[in-house]
């Protein structure tokens, strides 16, 4: 007879949401399994309903979402949990924003109406920054990688070396003014960005294998010789839904939203 567990199976999911964070300053040097200890602290703190699977290891019903590389900060990032009990999301936000460490600061939370969220995350939107590197150089390497049909890269793996194109997964690849929104946005998640600094902006679909913005990095130096004299700092400005045609990408939360709660 197959051994079953002991005592009665946990409470149902009665609600699903989602959560839009960051991860800002010197958090973004965190890890993404930093975060998940810091969110499952958070939810303990908070005294927060989640479900738990069932089984001989029951385990909360937390979902994360294509995160961020250590080493880059985001203003974009998602996460899914399931409720034992219905929450109020204006209130689980504020308890959640209150329970993290600043920096891994909660935007928005969302009650989920339909799909997966995995889904819709079909391409992010990058800053890249290049702090006391000449700006024409920098120019004539994003001019050279995107009139190539293909730029071959390499990462190591855990099952070795990995050799991929990184040109096909580039939707767009150009400078960010000084003052603009996106440059405020950088501001906002790094601090203060140099005067002079050449800055970038990426939209890159999410393919597999996934095209990283150290990918990009890599294919501007192997096709004109860039190299940054210092190390280039990255920033996800959003990912979600891209429409192919104007290369804007959408919110990801927009399906499910009917209350927005913003609290950072």
């Amino acid at each position: 007879m197959a051994r079953r567990p002991e005592g009665p199976p946990p409470p149902p999911t009665v609600q699903k949401v989602r959560i839009h964070y960051t991860k800002r300053g010197r958090l973004r040097f965190s890890s993404h399994r930093d975060f998940q200890r810091a969110f499952e602290r958070a939810i303990r703190r908070g005294n927060i309903p989640v479900a738990f699977s069932a089984g001989f290891n029951p385990h909360p019903k937390v979902s994360y979402a294509n995160a961020a590389p250590t080493g880059v900060a985001s203003e974009a990032e998602y996460v899914e949990i399931g409720l034992a009990m219905r929450c109020d999301v204006k209130q689980l936000a504020a308890v959640l924003d209150e329970s993290l460490p600043t920096g891994f600061d909660v935007m928005e939370v969302v009650e989920v109406k339909e799909g997966s969220l995995a889904d819709r995350l079909e391409a992010s939107a990058w800053l890249i920054e290049f702090p006391g590197s000449d700006p024409a150089a920098v120019d004539a390497a994003v001019a050279a990688f995107l009139a190539a049909d293909e730029v071959q890269v390499q990462r190591m793996t855990k099952n070795g070396m990995r050799h991929f194109d990184a040109r096909s997964a580039v939707v767009t690849l150009g400078p960010v003014l000084a003052g603009s929104p996106d440059w405020q946005v950088a501001e906002r998640a790094v601090g203060a960005i140099p005067a002079g600094c050449a800055i970038l902006k990426a939209v890159v679909r999410h393919t597999t294998p996934a095209v990283r913005p150290d990918d990009v990095l890599y294919g501007l130096r192997e096709i004109s010789g860039l190299t940054p004299s210092n190390p280039p700092r990255v920033t996800r400005l959003a990912q979600g839904p891209i429409d192919t045609q104007t290369a804007v990408i959408a919110d990801p939360l927009d399906r499910d939203r009917d209350v927005i709660t913003s609290t950072s």
